[in-house]
Formats: C-alpha cells, structure tokens, sequence
C-alpha cells in the first residue's frame, strides 16, 4: 500500500506520459515514479519495508499480464514473480493495456487513476475515431459484400 502522501501526477506528467507510451511494461517505472511502500503493508515480513520502491515480488503483474495469458510458455523462462522478470518476458510485445501498474500494491493511486482517466481515455477515444472514419466505414463494407455474394 503507498504512502499516505502520493505523488502528484501533474509533477511527473510528462514522464508518465512518455512511460505509458513506451512498448515496454510500465509498472517498474511507474512504482518508481510513486511514494514508495506504505507502513500498513500485510506482508510478513521482519525488516520494515516502509518507503521502499523496489519491487516486493507479490507477482500481481505476471498474473494479470494478457501477453503472459495468451503464452504461457513464456512464464517457464524463469521462477522469479517480480516486474522486472515481466519486463524480459514481455518485452516489446506488450500490450500497454496498464494492467500491471492497476495491480501493482506499490503504484500510487494517483498514478493509477491518470492510467484510467487520462492515458487509457485517450487510447479508447483514438480506437473510436479510427473505427468510425469513413475509410473503415468503406472497407467494412466492402467485407460484408464480398462475404454475401463472395
């Protein structure tokens, strides 16, 4: 859980932004990014863990991941649960649908909702106007003549 005093997005925006842009997962850069663990965490653990950004290998991320989801082989590469093994399973074939920042315990809430409200608004908002456009209006068009009378 983070800290009570979160990071403000609009400090670190333009970093964000060029994060969840980037084809690669984005919970590592955004745990980074975020206050650190807060002192409530369920962990049972005996060293006090609080503040730390490092990542504490819950393995939320490797479960959630779509990529890792549709292969499973990749999982077989290595044992560790931690962002970092989900950034060398996953790569450049990331799907950047922010699953793994939403599930990270040490992602700052503020961060996660910008994933939400913002970077995610945006994609939905280019994937409506690419498939409204008459371009694709046409060529569905197309297909389903060529189905009916193919």
């Amino acid at each position: 859980m983070p800290l009570r005093n979160q990071t403000d997005v609009k400090k670190v925006e333009r970093i964000l932004r060029h994060v969840l842009n980037t084809q690669r997962p984005p919970v590592a850069r955004c745990r980074l990014l975020s206050s650190g663990f807060g002192t409530s965490h369920a962990l049972k653990i005996e060293e006090n863990i609080s503040g730390v950004k490092a990542c504490i290998g819950c393995g939320n991320c490797v479960d959630i991941c779509p990529v890792l989801a549709r292969d499973p082989r990749r999982r077989h590469r290595t044992e560790q649960r931690t962002s970092f093994a989900l950034e060398a399973l996953v790569g450049e074939d990331c799907d950047r649908c922010g699953n793994c920042v939403l599930v990270c315990p040490q992602v700052d809430t503020t961060i996660k909702h910008y994933l939400v409200t913002v970077h995610l608004a945006e994609g939905m908002a280019q994937l409506l106007e690419q498939a409204t456009s008459d371009e694709a209006f046409y060529l569905d068009l197309m297909m389903g003549q060529e189905a009916l009378y193919g």
